[in-house]
């Protein structure tokens, strides 16, 4: 039986605000390079004042994890939806407007709490690095109460961002999706999000991983300290006791895909690094479209390297409509 989707997510609805800065800068604000940081409005505004020289340098997107890899699925061609929660404010209709036009769909019942909408201070340095304050605003509640049961039962596959495990109500809403997916017969994909995320609520992922999932989506470093291995060989190895499929990029060196039996390796795109916030939710749309499509999962890496490299060659976490375009017709 046709689903209605290909994918359908949840994650935090966020709007970016992305910020070229210094390492200096970095350490003026007490960030650590490389890692997603939380904090709340107040100190998320202090830094922006801090910052305040770089503004004009500033882009804003719609954003969150999850959020962007729909977009890259839905602009190649795929069939998504995202549960999510966004204030009934001006950032929460910004990015459920950018939602609907980029084709994917949304639970409605996501304006129905007071508060503000959640926003990530994206700063990147010269080497390309992508550095991100996160205040979860009204995306710190999203709970079971804004799961679209059917919207699963429609879907193909399940996709849950790691993030949600620093979310009481979050994990809880992972929890109970991945349970609604193995009843209604969804396939489930799980990204480990940010090393971050791995070191401190570790333990929280591997309880939303318990029941054996079907794909988990990582990095080196995330696979690594999520398995408590040392090195890559050792970690592609242990993942598979969580999932029965693995996807695990490597930057510029591409990415290896695989299962207990099969492990394939592909190579990255050659391309100058600009910016690499997003590169992994690219990566992470564009292998669930391929697969999505009936693509082997070799196949399916190639095509979402070719996706990541483009992020990372430009500003900003997300493929444009006309970048989708030229990627769908290149060369396989």
């Amino acid at each position: 039986m046709t689903k209605k989707y290909d994918v359908a997510a949840i994650g935090a609805a966020l709007v970016d605000t992305e910020v070229l800065v210094t390492d200096q800068d970095l350490k003026d604000v007490q960030l650590e390079k490389g890692l997603m940081t939380l904090s709340d409005a107040t100190q998320q505004q202090k830094n922006l004042n801090h910052l305040r020289e770089h503004i004009d340098t500033a882009k804003r997107a719609s954003g969150g994890s999850a959020a962007n890899s729909m977009i890259a699925l839905s602009l190649l061609g795929g069939a998504s939806h995202l549960t999510c929660q966004v204030a009934n404010d001006t950032d929460g209709d910004f990015f459920l407007a950018d939602l609907a036009s980029a084709g994917v769909d949304y639970n409605q019942n996501n304006q129905s709490r007071e508060g503000i909408t959640g926003t990530c201070l994206v700063l990147v340095t010269p080497d390309a690095e992508r550095t991100m304050n996160t205040a979860l605003g009204i995306s710190e509640f999203l709970s079971v109460d804004n799961i679209d049961e059917q919207a699963i039962a429609d879907a193909t596959w399940v996709y849950v961002e790691g993030y949600l495990a620093t979310s009481e109500t979050g994990k809880a809403a992972a929890r109970r999706i991945v349970e609604i997916a193995k009843a209604k017969g969804t396939k489930v994909a799980l990204s480990l999000s940010d090393p971050g995320i791995v070191q401190f609520f570790g333990e929280v992922l591997h309880h939303i991983a318990e029941p054996g999932i079907d794909l988990i989506f990582a990095n080196e470093d995330e696979a690594k300290t999520f398995t408590g291995t040392e090195d890559f060989e050792s970690a592609a190895d242990a993942i598979t006791k969580h999932c029965s499929e693995y996807a695990i990029t490597l930057g510029a060196d591409g990415a290896v895909v695989g299962d207990a039996e099969s492990q394939w390796k592909v190579s990255g795109e050659p391309v100058k690094a600009v910016d690499t916030n997003g590169a992994g939710d690219a990566f992470a749309g564009a292998y669930l479209a391929a697969i999505s499509k009936g693509e082997s999962a070799e196949s399916g890496a190639a095509f979402a390297c070719k996706a990541a490299a483009i992020v990372v060659g430009q500003m900003g976490p997300r493929l444009s409509i006309i970048d989708a375009k030229n990627l769908l017709n290149s060369p396989k």
